[in-house]
């Protein structure tokens, strides 16, 4: 089973312009991010860009970088794009690794590749994660998935579910005994087949309401991979607290972003 690893980038953000192009302990976030997905058994990983500033900077430090589209509505449409660049078999597996997240397990990249190649009833693969707090399952920005029995997913949400109706009718400080919710992992597996499809597909009603472009595939009836993941995910850099969170962990000095803004 072989695989490729997309890594979508974008300059934009509106809580952290710049994002992909931001000094991560001396090298970017782009940069960390490739180098955690070539620790993984991808056969090849390419990042994706519409930007010239991106493209520039992974070239300059080796890593393999395609321009796309600017008028792309998501990471999915992205990678569809490169899949045609670069001309992959219709079953081929695309790995879309999210270009904000410079701490991402390589093992975790390999597993919703292998999960998806083992699961051919599938369209996508998918990870997640326990809940342990109610913080957390509350949380709107804390997306869950409910599964059944073989894994498959039945539903994304970013309402807290399943919903525990009667301890929660007595007490919603603690999530109950018997409750232990799911956080969605925002890594996905798909075949290109799967991918050409779906840039076809108009957004869902489902997919609108939730902002959950997942939702497209289940809409039209493709069924969706969850395994939780062989290891701990770290949260994504979204924002400036999230940025210097992730230079302490690596042991950095946050005066480095400091004397970034004061050149902005």
């Amino acid at each position: 089973m072989e695989f490729t690893a997309v890594i979508p980038a974008r300059y934009a953000s509106t809580r952290l312009p710049g994002k992909p192009l931001r000094d991560i302990v001396g090298k970017s976030m782009i940069q960390r991010v490739y180098e955690q997905a070539v620790q993984s058994d991808a056969v090849r990983v390419v990042v994706a860009t519409d930007d010239q500033r991106i493209f520039d900077a992974v070239t300059a430090f080796g890593g393999e970088v395609v321009m796309t589209s600017s008028e792309h509505q998501s990471g999915t449409d992205r990678l569809q794009e490169v899949a045609c660049q670069l001309e992959l078999d219709p079953d081929h597996i695309v790995v879309n690794v999210q270009g904000d997240e410079p701490l991402i397990p390589p093992e975790v990249i390999n597993q919703v590749a292998v999960n998806l190649s083992r699961n051919p009833e599938a369209g996508v693969a998918t990870l997640c994660e326990p809940i342990r707090s109610v913080k957390d399952f509350t949380n709107p920005n804390v997306v869950k998935v409910v599964t059944d029995e073989r894994d498959i997913a039945l539903y994304f949400s970013r309402a807290p579910i399943p919903w525990p109706r009667d301890q929660f009718a007595n007490d919603k400080s603690v999530l109950p005994n018997n409750l232990i919710p799911a956080r969605h992992i925002g890594i996905y597996g798909y075949r290109v087949s799967q991918l050409n499809r779906f840039v076809e597909w108009s957004a869902a009603p489902i997919e609108r309401i939730e902002c959950l472009e997942q939702l497209r595939f289940m809409w039209h009836g493709v069924s969706v991979h969850v395994d939780e993941s062989v290891a701990k995910v770290p949260g994504g850099v979204d924002t400036r607290e999230d940025l210097l969170n992730v230079i302490k962990l690596l042991g950095g000095d946050i005066a480095e972003l400091l004397d970034y803004e004061g050149k902005e």
